[in-house]
């Protein structure tokens, strides 16, 4: 079980999406769950990822300010991932 940075509910992985920061400093999406990196997980709703960023739970979680443009790249790969 792991609790999403948004809407602080407690779901399986499988439900999730995790958000990665790689060893470079990068931030990707990882819908496998699988790759390397330090994680935090959210819902797969546009909602949840608004909540992430108003109270802040990625930056918290990572323990760094996250840059705008990792939000819009977030935005955009869940837009896709809701698309399907």
């Amino acid at each position: 079980m792991r609790k999403c940075v948004g809407c602080q509910e407690m779901k399986s992985k499988k439900e999730m999406i995790r958000v990665i920061r790689t060893e470079e400093g990068d931030f990707l999406l990882d819908a496998t769950g699988k790759k390397n990196g330090r994680g935090a997980y959210v819902c797969p709703t546009r909602a949840c990822l608004d909540k992430a960023v108003k109270n802040k739970g990625l930056e918290r979680s990572f323990k760094q300010s996250i840059p705008g443009k990792v939000y819009e790249t977030l935005e955009k790969e869940m837009g896709s991932l809701e698309s399907k």
